[in-house]
């Protein structure tokens, strides 16, 4: 649990989550946490709610604290104006059902504040980038030689871009809620060679952005569609709207 608590000092999640808070009024609102952890961020605002899978973590906290699923949420509809989620929808299997839970119980409006790590990758979950070549076959070594150049942004953006655009095509043309598109990956939970290595998925911040707005939702430190096809790694900041229900925030 510490190494969670430097690697957030280190990230600058407090500041981030401060300045968020601060941008959008949430000081005084009801808030929910989507894998929580140890609690590191309910200090910062007084209605705060956690939620996280461990159970064992509940010993942190001095505020509420649910153990439950992101996929199954013990909350009724349009329950909290705000909700963030740090660094844990790619820990998910089923993603998409993730996001549809927390649309659901945001009331209409509320603000969310999606995070997870961007992209992750398939060669985690064995350690290539920190194993020594010995430790593989031809095959593995050929991978290990290729990560370098595979985690370049350039390699990363001429991967990605071909796709975003037949997406951003298939979006306009089809005019409904597009599918959460993502890869599934094989996550290591024996052996913690990097970040991520026990990453499900592999998420892209341009298939999100266009989930929420094809639902209606607003990108609130987004471009347009097409504008945003060049922003590889973006953490979103949406505003969801339900037009059918009750009062906005």
């Amino acid at each position: 649990m510490e190494v969670e608590k430097t690697s957030a000092r280190m990230a600058g999640v407090q500041q981030q989550m401060k300045a968020l808070i601060r941008a959008y009024g949430l000081e005084k609102r009801k808030v929910l946490e989507v894998g929580s952890g140890t609690g590191t961020l309910q200090d910062l605002v007084p209605d705060y709610t956690g939620l996280d899978l461990a159970s064992s973590v509940q010993r942190y906290y001095h505020k509420p604290f649910v153990a439950a699923s992101a996929t199954a949420m013990p909350f009724a509809d349009n329950s909290f104006d705000a909700i963030w989620s740090i660094w844990v929808v790619e820990h998910i299997p089923e993603p998409e059902r993730a996001l549809m839970e927390m649309r659901r119980v945001l009331k209409p409006g509320g603000i969310l504040l999606l995070a997870p790590a961007w992209f992750c990758t398939a060669w985690s979950g064995e350690g290539y980038e920190v194993r020594p070549y010995s430790d593989f076959d031809i095959g593995g070594k050929f991978i290990k030689a290729s990560v370098p150049i595979r985690k370049s942004m350039p390699f990363l953006f001429l991967s990605i871009l071909p796709v975003r655009v037949v997406r951003f095509a298939q979006h306009k043309l089809d005019g409904g809620p597009t599918r959460l598109r993502f890869r599934a990956l094989q996550p290591n939970y024996e052996k913690f060679w990097v970040p991520d290595s026990d990453a499900a998925v592999s998420l892209d911040s341009y298939e999100a952005m266009l989930w929420f707005r094809s639902r209606g939702d607003e990108c609130l430190n987004c471009g347009s569609d097409l504008g945003e096809l060049n922003e590889v790694r973006k953490d979103l900041v949406l505003r969801i709207r339900k037009p059918d229900v009750g009062r906005r925030l």
